[in-house]
């Protein structure tokens, strides 16, 4: 289990770097460099709407490699989402900008963006099947709780190589060349990855199915079409949650607060290390306690945190914008150190990795892709404290905790043992 774990949490790092790494460039340089006949504030939401673009492709991602999953087993599909997701992202990097080839480059710029969202929506049902299908009962939420950390860790090196080069560079500098670095780094990440899940073996939950769905995502609609709206609905919080201190919050501290891009990042990275190192503990929690009570717990967290957040992020105070990220992002692992575990519980095998990924993914969509858009719009128009956005995001976690409360809970249940008979 440590080995199929520590792989798990690599793949997803670096898948997750690579969808990370176009939200930090689109909340800080691509608005002006691809969209630069818009006003500064259009500009951003140009290139948040080819960030969401990823968001919309990952279900169909979640289609076509579920189906891969559900009817040849699981590790091919880790394999090529990690060629797709890291091909597309490596390209991002070498397309020419507005300047030089006109409205070509924000189409191409669309382009890549759906093939990125692509793999990634094939990554996750995945990745959490390999550990999923093989921990034990009784410490699945622990050991599915792995490829959830590696976004976290997605994230910093994202991030991190952002901040670095942002600190190194003149303005002139990173925008003529520099923003484009950490997409050709993905190339040597996507190497790496393959070399770490080249050994892997086939999860036994795949290996015991014995009638494979021929179609897996009709089986999923006829049957299980609800359970897959309800899940969608339930984690749109997290989605919304996750962005809106992730990549919304850059934009608006840099843009309308005048804080550096070094002051804001350093913030958000701090705040997702803390998150990262919760998500195994929150995820015991979940082995003891049941995935549906801290599904709830962590959606009303967030429903009573966001108003207080968005006055924090208002003040431009870095350790009181740090504050505001880091109990969101608390809040946001309560429910997500669980979901790994939660999902595949709730399918039967045979369509366990197109049901669980499709829904997981369309969550995505109603909370990740619009998020930073309306945001964005919201602040324009509010006063210094983006009122609008809190009550937005409390509105989602409403939705969410909704959809939460009408799942049932699945966490298994130990069996007693046997007191031998005696005569």
């Amino acid at each position: 289990m440590p080995r199929l774990a520590a792989a798990s949490l690599a793949g997803t790092a670096i898948e997750f770097y690579d969808f990370f790494v176009y939200g930090t460039a689109a909340a800080l340089v691509l608005g002006p460099l691809f969209f630069p006949t818009f006003p500064p504030v259009a500009g951003t939401l140009a290139a948040f709407v080819t960030f969401g673009v990823g968001f919309v492709a990952r279900p169909l991602g979640s289609v076509l490699f579920g189906h891969l999953g559900d009817r040849h087993g699981r590790r091919p599909v880790l394999v090529a989402s990690l060629l797709l997701t890291g091909a597309s992202t490596v390209a991002v990097g070498c397309v020419p900008t507005y300047g030089s080839i006109g409205v070509a480059a924000p189409v191409l710029l669309l382009v890549l963006r759906f093939l990125q969202g692509l793999g990634l929506g094939g990554e996750w049902g995945g990745a959490v099947l390999l550990t999923a299908e093989h921990a034990p009962a009784e410490r699945r939420a622990l050991w599915s709780s792995f490829p959830q950390v590696g976004p976290a860790f997605g994230f910093v090196l994202a991030n991190g190589v952002m901040l670095a080069l942002s600190a190194a560079l003149s303005d002139a500098q990173f925008a003529q060349w520099g923003w484009r670095v950490p997409f050709w780094a993905a190339g040597v990440l996507a190497l790496a990855g393959l070399w770490l899940r080249s050994s892997l073996t086939e999860t036994p939950g795949f290996l015991e199915i014995d009638d494979h769905a021929r179609v897996p995502i009709f089986e999923v609609v006829r049957h299980h079409g609800r359970l897959v709206l309800l899940t969608a609905g339930a984690l749109a919080v997290g989605y919304a949650v996750f962005y809106a201190v992730t990549t919304w919050s850059l934009a608006y501290a840099t843009e309308r607060l005048g804080v550096s891009r070094t002051v804001m990042l350093t913030c958000v990275m701090a705040a997702v290390v803390v998150k990262g190192a919760l998500t195994a503990p929150m995820a015991l929690l979940g082995d003891r306690y049941g995935r549906r009570p801290m599904c709830l717990a962590g959606c009303t967290a967030c429903a009573l945190w966001m108003l207080p957040m968005v006055a924090l992020l208002a003040t431009g105070e870095p350790l009181l914008m740090f504050l505001g990220i880091l109990g969101a992002l608390v809040a946001f692992v309560i429910m997500f150190s669980v979901i790994a575990a939660y999902l595949p519980e709730l399918y039967e095998a045979r369509v366990r990795c197109t049901g669980a990924a499709v829904g997981y993914n369309l969550g995505g969509v109603l909370g990740g892709a619009l998020t930073p858009i309306v945001a964005t719009a919201l602040a324009e128009h509010g006063g210094r404290v983006p009122w609008g956005v809190g009550v937005y995001l409390t509105g989602i976690a409403l939705l969410s905790l909704g959809c939460f409360a009408l799942l049932p809970e699945t966490r298994p249940v130990p069996v007693p043992a046997v007191e031998p008979a005696t005569s």
